[in-house]
């Protein structure tokens, strides 16, 4: 007999939280990229921010929208992906403070 899975326990899974929670910053920067670069290269940009000493602000709102991912984690009970999601959120801040810090 087949057994149904619901969608919520299909990714109710430590990785999927983990994945999402480290992709969708980097698509946010991305977009961000895309939309104020004017024409510059990744590098070009990149270099600008970090001689404008903003990049771990950058990151910061990059990093931003994991909160939407980790409410509705929430919403729909996926509490495997959630964690995922608070982890890599978690390995962001380290990546900021380790950056202020040198």
């Amino acid at each position: 007999m087949v057994q149904k899975i619901k969608i919520t326990e299909q990714y109710d899974k430590l990785i999927v939280g983990i994945i999402s929670g480290l992709v969708l910053p980097l698509f946010i920067g991305l977009i961000i990229f895309a939309l104020t670069a004017h024409g510059k290269s990744m590098a070009s940009y990149i270099e600008r921010i970090r001689e404008a000493n903003i990049i771990t602000h950058a990151i910061t709102l990059c990093v931003f929208p994991n909160i939407a991912v980790f409410l509705m984690f929430n919403r729909f009970d996926m509490l495997r992906a959630l964690r995922g999601v608070l982890a890599a959120t978690i390995l962001w801040a380290i990546a900021v403070f380790i950056i202020k810090v040198l």
